[in-house]
């Protein structure tokens, strides 16, 4: 087993960049549910704490199922679970008179290893509308701002820490270094959480775990599910066979340019044209929602009745990733649903296969470091990611044959000319949306009444939260001019200029 980080969530929009930073130190960490804990195993060297939108003055506060406080591995609290671990203490946590947020300056107080090699007026960034009035007893300041006489503070005698920011966030200039001093210096982790280690462990338990079996898997091209495929086939060989769906709603040549990459990969593929099914029945369909289990239901159907042909086959292969395992785990129950993920809470109850998901632990950007370090081509490992449910989703509305060719068409054109000016490579995602919107226009001498595409293109690192993308105005008119002149149906084209969040980045 490897050494790990337990990170508690009570929340916090910022739960998921925790687990990222540490990771990129190297050391492994697993997120949680302050109400659904693991059991604490020797490999667990430290406990973080998250922040949360809820306030420790709260007759129903989040309160951790662990006592923390006789633990034999070191804490971390961070903002909420610096109030937390005060309140829980004796301390005395109120709502804040101004609740503080933006960036701040710490000034050191007491020396301490926490805070090694921080500058004092060192920025952090604040979060926090509850502050800490009363220390617990046995406890020592380690920094203030300007605002609050305690930003940070410890037990005298036990290894239990507490910052009432956020150093998980880049605003915070020296929050990886406190991360680290926790980490390695206090903690004692080495870090030993490579691709190399992650390859050579995934390949040799796949290998003894799934033994003579086959594995069927469903392709798409993506990232996700050709590294996790690549994992796959590197221990078991032939014994996985990849399906490969056409749903109707791939990008323009997608299907067969998928095809052909995997075939020269090595890998055992059988492709399923199936795209005069799924048009049929999304034919007319608004609802996003009704799409998206339209497409997942047929592809079920479509997937069940190929790999029904496959003899032997006791396993399925999913490129399920981390953040697709933690949305669909919530904090306080039952949560809002946003949209439905198609790798996590989408499998049937009777389902007697067993699964194989190579990648349930890692974020997306460790998936494209095991993919190089796989060998994955980069043809693949630098595809923007693409919805599951493919352009379905970017048709704002109806889904029709001449929508869907309309927008596949567009589309295709805003990607190829992001790789001809060679900014392909700095967006995150990027994609075109077939509005139901009809405007007036002119080409020639004649009045045109025709559609509109929005154009939609983000940077990002995990896909949680995404910028637009400041693209030059010499693209964006290169791409609205060919779009408008080679489309027939398009009259005007729009760029979409909303971050995540409050917008998502796909339009439904």
């Amino acid at each position: 087993m490897h050494e790990q980080i337990l990170i508690i969530d009570f929340g916090s929009q910022f739960t998921q960049l925790i687990a990222r930073r540490i990771r990129e130190l190297n050391i492994y960490c697993e997120i949680h549910p302050f109400n659904n804990l693991p059991e604490l195993t020797s490999d667990i060297k430290g406990i973080i704490l998250s922040g949360s939108p809820a306030s420790c003055t709260q007759p129903d506060a989040p309160v951790a199922d662990i006592d923390i406080m006789n633990l034999s591995v070191p804490v971390l609290g961070l903002c909420y679970g610096a109030q937390f671990l005060a309140a829980s203490n004796g301390g005395k946590v109120e709502k804040s008179i101004h609740r503080e947020y933006g960036r701040a300056n710490i000034t050191k107080v007491t020396e301490d290893r926490l805070l090694k090699g921080m500058e004092n007026g060192s920025q952090v960034w604040m979060s926090h509308g509850d502050t800490i009035l009363e220390m617990p007893e046995g406890t020592t300041t380690l920094a203030k701002t300007d605002s609050i006489p305690v930003a940070a503070y410890r037990f005298t005698h036990k290894e239990i820490y507490a910052v009432q920011f956020h150093p998980e966030v880049s605003h915070s200039t020296d929050g990886t270094l406190l991360l680290q001093n926790f980490t390695k210096n206090i903690c004692g982790c080495i870090g030993d959480w490579t691709p190399a280690h992650f390859v050579t462990e995934s390949v040799a338990h796949y290998k003894e775990q799934i033994g003579t079996d086959k594995v069927i898997m469903g392709l798409s091209g993506g990232v996700d599910s050709s590294v996790a495929a690549f994992i796959l086939h590197r221990a078991i060989g032939n014994q996985l066979v990849g399906i490969f769906v056409n749903n109707g709603v791939l990008r323009k040549g997608e299907y067969e340019q998928v095809l052909e990459a995997y075939k020269g990969l090595g890998l055992n593929v059988i492709g399923v044209d199936a795209s005069e099914m799924f048009i049929s029945r999304l034919n007319g369909v608004s609802d996003p929602e009704t799409k998206r289990k339209i497409i997942g239901n047929t592809f079920i159907e479509v997937f069940d009745k190929e790999a029904s042909k496959i003899a032997d086959a006791k396993w399925l292969g999913q490129g399920t990733i981390y953040p697709d395992v933690i949305e669909s785990v919530s904090v306080n129950g039952p949560s809002a649903t946003i949209k439905s993920h198609h790798n996590v809470g989408g499998l049937p109850d009777d389902m007697v296969l067993k699964l194989a998901e190579p990648l349930r632990l890692l974020f997306k950007d460790e998936v494209r470091r095991i993919g190089a370090e796989l060998g994955v081509p980069k043809i693949i490992l630098e595809r923007h990611p693409f919805p599951g449910p493919g352009l379905a989703i970017r048709i704002i509305g109806e889904i029709t044959y001449r929508n869907v060719a309309i927008l596949q068409e567009a589309d295709a054109i805003f990607i190829n000319e992001m790789k001809e000016f060679g900014i392909y490579n700095d967006i995150w995602q990027a994609g075109a949306i077939f509005l139901p919107v009809q405007s007036v226009g002119v080409m020639g001498d004649e009045r045109t009444y025709e559609n509109v595409i929005a154009l939609r293109a983000v940077t990002s690192v995990d896909g949680m939260t995404a910028d637009w993308a400041d693209l030059p105005h010499k693209f964006l008119a290169s791409v609205s001019n060919k779009i408008i002149n080679q489309v027939k149906g398009i009259n005007r084209v729009v760029y979409d200029i909303s971050s995540k969040p409050p917008a998502t980045i796909e339009w439904e």
